[in-house]
């Protein structure tokens, strides 16, 4: 049976993807998932050669046929998003692909084309297959690309017999982190010893809930407000969430970005040392 690990955090700049990227270097026969399809970058750290690439239809935009069309300005009124011009020229930016104008439009000028609106990709790293995507600017669709992204590495898990996928959720509680941790195996929140990390912990903490997704918590940083580390922890021991191994503030850590590797691979220092520990709490939550 395949198990789907989910790293995610209540906000951005936590240390989430360091741990994934640390994680999938401790990992032995894992696939790993970038699911934060707005920001990608686990790829940097992890490194690799891309192998494959598929255009990412999300949906579908207006396109008004200048030849059919006779100007009347039936449409322009009747989009909420202020696409359509008076001119009847429509900013693709603008479209939500509603299909409202297609459907009123008088000499059936307009038509919903598909929009390529990323690229799907799948990159071979040192410590496995990698699914990846690239979402364009101002694009939607986030949610529908990362489940096509959790299908895709399921796939490539059950190719190469691997018993566990690693993936690297969105920050916040959006779309994209629903479409992330629905039929997970168990998440991993991380989070910061902050006023901001300490709020949007509670936030996703409910979102997990919710979908009945077996959780834990570890703090990034921990030292840096030992108070504040307090205090998620007591948020942790009422909530009846398990607080797993904190991390120190390291150097090292901003090493292994600027080098392009995880932490564990070129670091013994306490962050290092912590996460390989930190991974086996996690493992042993998941067997």
């Amino acid at each position: 049976m395949i198990k789907e690990l989910v790293i995610i955090s209540g906000k951005g700049g936590t240390g989430k993807t360091s741990v994934t990227a640390s994680f999938a270097a401790l990992a032995e026969n894992a696939v790993i998932a970038d699911c934060d399809v707005d920001a990608a970058d686990l790829k940097l750290v992890l490194g690799g050669t891309t192998v494959e690439r598929e255009r990412f239809v999300g949906g579908k935009k207006a396109f008004i046929d200048p030849a059919r069309c006779d100007r009347c300005g039936t449409c322009a009124p009747l989009c909420r998003f202020d696409a359509i011009s008076a001119s009847c020229a429509i900013d693709p930016l603008a479209c939500e692909g509603c299909g409202v104008c297609a459907h009123f439009c008088p000499c059936g000028a307009i038509e919903m084309r598909e929009h390529v609106s990323g690229e799907r990709m799948r990159t071979e790293t040192p410590h496995g297959a990698l699914a990846h995507a690239k979402l364009g600017i101002a694009e939607g669709n986030s949610g529908k690309l990362v489940t096509l992204l959790r299908k895709k590495a399921r796939e490539y898990a059950e190719g190469a017999g691997a018993n566990l996928i690693i993936a690297d959720g969105s920050p916040g509680t959006g779309c994209p982190v629903i479409a992330t941790i629905t039929g997970a195996s168990y998440v991993l929140i991380v989070t910061e010893p902050t006023v901001s990390g300490m709020h949007d912990l509670t936030r996703v903490n409910e979102l997990a809930r919710h979908f009945r997704v077996p959780s834990a918590v570890c703090v990034n940083k921990a030292d840096i407000n030992e108070e504040t580390t307090r205090e998620i922890r007591d948020y942790c021991a009422a909530a009846g969430i398990p607080m797993l191994t904190p991390i120190p503030y390291d150097p090292d850590v901003t090493k292994a970005q600027i080098a392009g590797l995880s932490v564990v691979e070129c670091s013994a220092g306490p962050a290092a040392t912590a996460i390989r520990r930190l991974w086996e709490e996690v493992s042993r939550a998941i067997e």
